[in-house]
């Protein structure tokens, strides 16, 4: 993050997802196909909201327990962008990019180790369909921890994968 200026003004700022700090009724009235829109039909399709997020403990290091909290206030965020399911076989594709977008050891666990709770089916599929989407997706793409989604909400969600160089699994 701090060799992206987008990143270094997040960790200078230390934006917060919280419902105190989005604004979930403004963002439904915006026209459909905006990232604000879609941000909150994927909250309501999954009955989460903006705190569903377990706070980050154990780091004592002020600036990398920001990180990782932003990390995982960021993760709705990615199932927008990359209309990933929220099933196991969707959390681990995202595992999956996220692995190689960031190379946190705790994406390489999850990503590795989940898929034996995968029918054989599903292991086959996310391994033919996903990994190699995440793999070419995750590191073509733009860091998704280097986007101040707060300031997007209005954007056309399709020319925001288009500029962060995201394309959707097929």
């Amino acid at each position: 993050m701090l060799r992206d200026p987008v990143g270094r003004r997040i960790l200078k700022e230390r934006p917060i997802v919280s419902s105190k700090s989005i604004d979930i009724p403004y963002l439904e009235t915006l026209p459909e196909g905006t990232f604000g829109k879609e941000y909150t039909k994927f909250l309501s399709n999954e009955k989460v909201t903006p705190d569903s997020r377990v706070k980050v403990q154990y780091i004592y290091d002020e600036e990398l327990a920001y990180v990782m909290q932003r990390y995982r206030e960021s993760h709705d965020f990615f199932h927008t962008l990359t209309k990933l399911p929220t099933n196991v076989e969707g959390e681990l594709a995202l595992k999956w990019f996220e692995l190689i977008q960031t190379g946190l050891p705790m994406t390489f666990l999850s990503s590795t180790f989940g898929s034996l709770l995968l029918s054989s089916r599903e292991r086959k599929r996310l391994f033919c369909k996903y990994v190699p989407w995440a793999v070419q997706c995750g590191s073509q793409s733009k860091l998704l921890m280097n986007v101040y989604y707060e300031e997007c909400w209005n954007k056309n969600i399709d020319e925001m994968r288009k500029d962060l160089g995201l394309y959707l699994v097929d």
